[in-house]
């Protein structure tokens, strides 16, 4: 039975890392409106392929909140009704929220597989709960995380709703990410205190090196979200060439570029110490692969001027280090010894 729960804890950390990579490929599309209402798509269940599917038309049943485009604006259908041969502006209501009233097909679908694997990793986190409630012989620390999981993803989607709401305010989608990252730390943590705790014994300046290595990755996070708000200012302003993208990049560029010679400085240090002492494992390894591949895609945005897939790639290889720096420390704290 503890297998079970260790797979299903497995499959939901991967979920979450789909939902994230999905939103990172939103945001590199521009597809983050690609549905204007939450939770439905143009107040469809399943999203419209055809802007003519978006228009009023005589003699047409339409349901409650089902939404039509007039005179490059959003109206939302006040309820079930067939409509006759004129259009009549009493069965609609303006779209309040914003005053986005563009139909591309492309981004719709994009948004709505977004959603879609959001969906997914609910219902994952409800299962883990549902698991974890009806099972007797389970630590009672499980059902804490299991409950804050699941309180957690249902936060993450109202705050994703809010997102869309806002026509996609900066904040709102840095709050968004923080959220998904707040996920990947519960679920890495019930992952490690439900796993076998066999591995090496490591020195207690070791637990120190990796708090402080965590700390500075998600300092990283926070300069590259505002880094990244800068960038799709400028993707709206000069969409056809990323080369000028950064040209005018603010001070915090400079030093989110600089500042991951410091991850990885401290992180090689670490290296050489766990090596000295013969405990450089497979997660440390792992941790020094995802920083790497993380700087030759900064690399690659630079110089390359943004190759396409690199922006989403570089941040779910952030997210990824966010997890195995996180589990690596937990590792350490678990085993520890004197120095």
């Amino acid at each position: 039975m503890k297998n079970k729960f260790i797979q299903l804890i497995k499959i939901n950390l991967i979920l979450v890392y789909l939902v994230i990579a999905a939103g990172a490929i939103v945001r590199m599309t521009g597809s983050g409106m690609g549905c204007p209402d939450w939770p439905k798509c143009f107040g469809y269940l399943i999203p419209p392929t055809e802007r003519s599917q978006l228009d009023w038309y005589p003699q047409h049943s339409y349901h409650k909140n089902e939404v039509i485009i007039v005179d490059e604006s959003l109206r939302v259908a006040l309820s079930d009704f067939t409509s006759g041969p004129s259009y009549n502006p009493n069965n609609w209501a303006p779209y309040t929220k914003h005053d986005y009233a563009l139909f591309n097909p492309v981004h719709t679908w994009i948004e709505f597989i977004n959603r879609l694997l959001g969906a997914l990793a609910g219902l994952g986190t409800l299962i883990l709960f549902v698991f974890t409630l009806f099972q007797r012989k389970i630590k009672p620390l499980n059902r804490l995380w299991s409950t804050l999981i699941l309180f957690g993803m249902a936060f993450q989607a109202w705050l994703g709703k809010t997102v869309v709401d806002s026509n996609l305010l900066p904040l709102k989608i840095t709050l968004h990410m923080a959220m998904a990252l707040m996920l990947v730390a519960l679920l890495v943590l019930l992952y490690h205190q439900n796993k076998p705790n066999d591995g090496p014994v490591f020195p207690k300046s070791m637990s120190k090196l990796a708090l402080a290595a965590l700390v500075l990755t998600l300092v990283q996070i926070a300069l590259g979200t505002q880094v990244r708000q800068f960038v799709d200012l400028q993707m709206h302003q000069a969409a056809s060439n990323p080369e000028n993208w950064l040209l005018t990049a603010p001070l915090k560029f400079y030093i989110h570029r600089s500042f991951s010679i410091l991850v990885l400085g401290l992180h090689l240090y670490m290296a050489y110490l766990l090596r000295k002492a013969q405990l450089l494992t497979t997660t440390f390894k792992n941790i020094l692969g995802l920083i790497l591949a993380n700087i030759l895609t900064g690399i690659a945005m630079y110089y390359i001027d943004f190759p396409w897939g690199s922006q989403p790639l570089h941040l779910v290889l952030s997210a990824l280090l966010f997890g195995a720096q996180f589990y690596f420390l937990l590792l350490c704290y678990a085993r520890k010894k004197q120095p």
